[in-house]
């Protein structure tokens, strides 16, 4: 039972809003001292914990990488891109977007897009860059609006992509507590086959909604400039 109080040291840290880390660690090594293991077992412990999951601990490599690019210029030169396709707007790169993150997910691919990886080096700053060719400097209001909806396009379309691939974890979930609880038979591929109209229909509901940013950015930033225009006017 005392063992247990490894636990406690978890809430303690979070609720004193401590480095997440931190406490995590030192409710290890409290926990693997209070089950009577020596600190070598503990180190051990540590250890194998860390090779056997090593793949978690990828983003030590894919941050400092992303950063470095950041900093020589890529998000510049994804809006420079971006400008080079006039008829490309905000709500039809991100529709664009959205059915490239959504095949690919379906295919087993979900690693290949994702917030670290795309959203904020790539997609974000070319839908920023669309909007900015065509009504000039942004608002700040404005930009995280549009950073929010990039968001959410690679959010919906890994959310319904990935349940056609019939290998992810959700869908072996799934039919391996159906089967277990319920005395089935269920297939992955059954299931498999019923997400691809639910995911059809969120590409059609999802791709409508960034489609129509277009219309509502318009209205925004062309009513604001209107308005800025009549008050100089009239002063």
């Amino acid at each position: 039972m005392i063992v247990l109080l490894g636990v406690l040291v978890v809430i303690i840290g979070f609720a004193t809003r401590r480095n997440p880390l931190l406490v995590v660690g030192v409710a290890g090594i409290a926990t693997g001292f209070l089950g009577g293991l020596s600190p070598q077992k503990v180190l051990a412990a540590f250890g194998d914990g860390f090779a056997s999951s090593r793949a978690v601990t990828i983003f030590v490599i894919t941050l400092p990488v992303i950063g470095l690019l950041e900093r020589y210029g890529l998000q510049e030169q994804a809006r420079n891109l971006i400008s080079r396709f006039a008829k490309l707007t905000t709500g039809r790169f991100l529709t664009l977007y959205l059915v490239l993150r959504q095949g690919f997910a379906a295919l087993g691919l979900r690693d290949l897009f994702g917030p670290a990886q795309t959203v904020r080096p790539l997609a974000a700053p070319m839908a920023e860059g669309a909007a900015e060719r065509r009504y000039g400097t942004l608002p700040d209001k404005t930009r995280e609006k549009i950073r929010s909806f990039t968001a959410s396009a690679d959010n919906v379309g890994l959310f319904f992509g990935e349940d056609v691939f019939l290998a992810v974890g959700s869908i072996l979930l799934i039919t391996g507590f159906a089967n277990s609880t319920y005395h089935t038979h269920l297939e992955p591929l059954q299931l498999a086959l019923w997400a691809i109209p639910t995911g059809l229909c969120a590409l059609v509901v999802h791709g409508g909604r960034l489609l129509r940013m277009d219309r509502t950015l318009e209205r925004e930033l062309l009513g604001a400039r209107v308005e800025l225009a009549t008050q100089e006017a009239a002063k």
